[in-house]
């Protein structure tokens, strides 16, 4: 099961671990004990503290290499079963102890844990890197991939072969000695600046704040909303003022209603520049590094660019695929804002407020644009976007689509109290796994929303069920008071939801080809597809104000026909984000300058002066916190194109929750993980390769397609 925490390995550095920390207590280190309880465990996390955390990864570490030593050195001739599967049943107590220290990381990331995360990101790199170009298991496992057993295996463990033999070439298992040392170094420096730039960015969150000390300033903001930010206030000890934090859930509805353009620009000011501040805690000079030492690796292990190294086993395969894509989408997007900004400027004038839109007015304007073209203002809706209501609606579709149940469990440890937990059943009503919800914004936490595996589901030592979270970041309520939310903040819960509901549908043998441990621009394709639910009509119904009260029927038919409103805006400071990424990391070794290349990058694609890249290069931890989305934000254009397309396919059969097509979906790409190439797997539920036309209408940008008014006949 090390794969998982490898599959980004690269070098080999052959050093001793460094001498273990000394037990915090003579107990059993609750970190690298067995999960117990219920659903074959559960995470200890009421037992878990930042000072377990040293000893127990120094001990997990310690054990996986004494496993994998005795692969790479078995004396009998390499097999699938004493090679493959032998790798895939190593590493038990450190995958259990990197699953509770990346909840750490994302979640707790207090200052003692900044401090753990400093001593063993790298130390974490340098195992990887032991396990990556270990020659004898290299040579065990290329000799299971060229001989004769491999035709004789099932069509799962082929691919699992496969797998293997791609990652351990593309991360340099067949580089020199002396290759491998320079990559070992390379992967050890850039652990660090992963950790360095994650926790910068995460400063500026929590240490920046917008204070507003006269009412008069909020005008126009919601009632709920000017109370969230008096509870923010009240915490961070200015009782009687008003405090938006910097988060996009604070920021992003401030920019959107509040009528004080000055208040809007501080927001907006604060907001993009986290981790652009010259001092201790700026990014600028992490990120010209990164790049320096990406580039450098990405030579060794024979590739011409980080962007080739990191896409040969994608969907893309080539970034020049993926940019034909992004010119593709962001054209017509960049046409259609031009539209958009010369009517919201004549709002601008016919108020007289002399001056040009600026990026800090765009999402003001928009909105006033939309409600004078579609008599549609958004806020109208947050009375029926109350969090618990949200959440019961995903609970519906998913039971409607798949045939999932939730079921509320109490008395599990949890790691904050806001958080709860649920059983989850299929349609045969049997347990495929626990779901953790975590909804909201706290010091330590990073922004965003995000799914994580706690445990992946995999039959080989099994049957074992995968437990998943949601986390968001959705600002808290003064007590009793409902939290509502943006229909924006909404369609991103089912976004993050259908993560989770791939990972709970997996059904695979091998933990290494489990739930979401697919390809990077594959992965966003069924969380995507998943937002499309949030506005079916049976989902609109479990949306209810305080009273009980439906969305009206005339203010869902406004969103109907405004649902492509704003879609070029959206489009635009995404694709320039993902274009930014991939130019970025086709530049070689060159020596970036992040604010120059963002400025001539932005001016290269045309880039209108009132929109912003929606990550920009200094707090774009996508790229920047690790590998996962690094010269991959594409992925999310790409998988987008996927579930489009794949949507149309239940359009054609006349009803969304069609329940052959919607078989076929959970057959062919849900259930299967990595065990059949994402490309083939499209093809297997669609019967043809994915076309961006459907993408292009869901913009407006060619003619929509609906549901039929009565469902197509079946055949």
């Amino acid at each position: 099961m090390l794969k998982h925490l490898l599959a980004g390995a690269s070098a080999l550095v052959l050093v001793a671990m460094a001498p273990a920390h000394a037990a915090t207590s003579a107990a059993v280190n609750p970190l690298t004990a067995p999960w117990t309880g219920p659903y074959g465990g559960l995470p200890p996390f009421d037992k878990v503290k930042v000072s377990d955390f040293p000893s127990a990864l120094d001990a997990a570490i310690a054990e996986a290499r004494t496993e994998t030593e005795a692969i790479a050195n078995n004396p009998a001739p390499a097999t699938f079963e004493n090679t493959i599967v032998a790798m895939e049943r190593t590493g038990e107590t450190l995958n259990r102890v990197m699953s509770i220290y990346g909840v750490f990381s994302g979640n707790l990331n207090t200052p003692d844990f900044q401090k753990v995360d400093q001593e063993y990101s790298p130390k974490i790199s340098v195992f990887a890197d032991y396990v990556a170009h270990n020659a004898k298991l290299f040579q065990r496992v290329a000799a299971v991939h060229d001989g004769a057993e491999m035709a004789k295996l099932t069509p799962e463990q082929k691919r699992l072969v496969e797998i293997d033999y791609i990652n351990f070439v593309q991360n340099g298992a067949k580089l020199s000695e002396a290759d491998k040392a320079q990559a070992g170094k390379i992967n050890e420096r850039l652990a660090t600046l992963y950790t360095t730039f994650s926790q910068n960015e995460l400063y500026d969150e929590e240490h920046d704040v917008l204070i507003v000390d006269q009412a008069a300033d909020l005008k126009g903001l919601t009632e709920a909303q000017i109370a969230a930010a008096a509870s923010e206030a009240e915490r961070r000890g200015s009782k009687g003022k008003w405090a938006f934090a910097n988060t996009r859930s604070a920021i992003e509805p401030l920019l959107t209603y509040a009528d004080s353009r000055s208040l809007r620009e501080k927001a907006f000011r604060m907001w993009t520049t986290r981790g652009d501040h010259p001092g201790a805690h700026d990014n600028n000079p992490v990120v010209t590094e990164i790049l320096k030492l990406r580039a450098e690796r990405s030579k060794l292990y024979g590739y011409p660019t980080y962007a080739h190294w990191h896409l040969a086993n994608t969907m893309a395969k080539d970034p020049k695929n993926a940019m034909d894509l992004l010119t593709k989408a962001i054209t017509p997007a960049i046409a259609q804002v031009k539209v958009d900004v010369a009517a919201m400027q004549k709002l601008v004038d016919a108020e007289h407020g002399g001056y040009k839109l600026a990026a800090w007015d765009y999402r003001y304007y928009a909105e006033k644009l939309r409600k004078a073209q579609y008599d549609l203002d958004l806020n109208q809706l947050k009375p029926y976007l109350e969090l618990n209501h949200v959440r019961e609606a995903m609970f519906f579709a998913a039971g409607k689509l798949h045939g999932f149940t939730f079921k509320k469990i109490e008395g599990v440890a949890v790691f904050h109290p806001d958080m709860s937990v649920y059983e989850v059943r299929n349609r045969d009503n049997k347990v495929i796994g626990v779901w953790y919800f975590d909804p909201f914004a706290r010091a330590g936490k990073n922004s965003g929303a995000w799914m994580n595996a706690y445990r992946e589901q995999q039959k080989l030592t099994g049957p074992v069920i995968t437990i998943v979270s949601n986390n968001s970041n959705f600002i808290k309520s003064e007590a009793g008071k409902p939290v509502l939310l943006s229909w924006d903040d909404a369609k991103t819960m089912f976004h993050e939801f259908g993560h989770a509901l791939h990972g709970l549908s997996s059904d695979v043998t091998y933990p290494g080809l489990s739930g979401t441990n697919t390809a990077r621009d594959f992965v966003e394709f069924p969380s995507q597809f998943n937002e499309n639910y949030f506005s079916t009509p049976e989902v609109l119904k479990f949306l209810v104000d305080k009273d009980g009260n439906p969305i009206p029927k005339a203010l869902i038919d406004k969103i109907n026909k405004a649902s492509t409103f704003n879609q070029a805006f959206s489009v635009v400071e995404a694709e320039a984000s993902a274009i930014v990424d991939m130019k970025l990391h086709l530049a070689g070794d060159a020596t970036i300058d992040p604010k120059a290349f963002e400025k001539q990058t932005l001016a290269e694609i045309g880039m209108p002066d009132e929109i912003i890249m929606r990550h920009r290069i200094p707090a774009f931890g996508h790229i920047f916190s690790g590998e996962g989305y690094a010269a991959g934000y594409y992925g999310y254009l790409w998988a987008e194109v996927l579930q489009h397309d794949a949507f149309e396919a239940f359009q054609e059969a006349g009803d969304p929750y069609d329940p052959a097509t919607s078989k076929r979906f959970h057959d062919t790409i849900l259930s299967i993980g990595n065990t059949v190439d994402p490309a083939v797997a499209f093809r297997n539920f669609r019967g043809r390769d994915a076309s961006p036309d459907a993408l292009l209408r869901s913009k407006g940008f060619l003619p929509a397609k609906s549901f039929p008014t009565k469902p197509a006949d079946k055949k």
